[in-house]
């Protein structure tokens, strides 16, 4: 068996945005004999709750942060004024698996589709109605991904990977393992530093 290489990440966490063109590089750059999966780690669970004052204010914080560590990354904070946020990201997760299971070049497409609504349109993927409107507007079979993102075999693929993640002991988004057989290595990197993951992964397959 070759190395795979896995990428824990939720679409609606604001590091894994900071990560996208990094990661796009990265795809671009790993060695023909190392394949790679996304692993839905799954931020926070199904609820109805509105998100606490404090937990706002925490992660309009992690938003700033993010911006300023990573030069480039934008923010559209209006989402704060326009949506009422929910700490909820596991239907955008399910979002991600449904869109896959219609075809798997939509797994990107829609999670792309997903961070460009929540961090740049000031769109709440935490509502079910943003996550059918996204899947209409990239081209999904509206009907299907709508009996498909509450069925029980995406509730069940989703279950299996935050199982998954656990299991690896991922500690935050995103986060880089290189696997082989029952031996997982966590991959160190910078943001803006791909060649720094890209030797190190050369080096822990040879």
């Amino acid at each position: 068996m070759n190395h795979k290489l896995y990428y824990f990440h939720d679409p609606m966490c604001s590091w894994c945005w900071a990560f996208r063109p990094l990661w796009n590089e990265l795809v671009i750059g790993l060695p023909k004999n190392i394949s790679y999966q996304r692993i839905l780690g799954g931020l926070a669970p199904d609820t109805d709750q509105v998100m606490p004052l404090d937990m706002q204010a925490k992660l309009q914080a992690v938003w700033q942060k993010t911006q300023q560590t990573v030069p480039g990354t934008q923010f559209n904070f209006d989402f704060w004024e326009k949506c009422t946020p929910r700490r909820s990201t596991y239907a955008a997760c399910r979002a991600v698996i449904a869109a896959k299971q219609q075809d798997p070049g939509y797994e990107e497409t829609m999670i792309v589709a997903i961070q460009q609504a929540y961090y740049l349109e000031a769109r709440n993927p935490a509502e079910m109605t943003t996550l059918i409107e996204l899947a209409t507007e990239i081209g999904l079979d509206r009907e299907l991904f709508c009996a498909d993102i509450d069925s029980p075999v995406v509730h069940q693929v989703l279950f299996n990977q935050i199982e998954f993640t656990q299991r690896v002991v991922v500690k935050g988004f995103p986060t880089l393992i290189l696997g082989k057989d029952d031996l997982y290595t966590t991959i160190r990197y910078e943001y803006g530093d791909v060649e720094g993951i890209l030797n190190q992964i050369k080096q822990l397959s040879q």
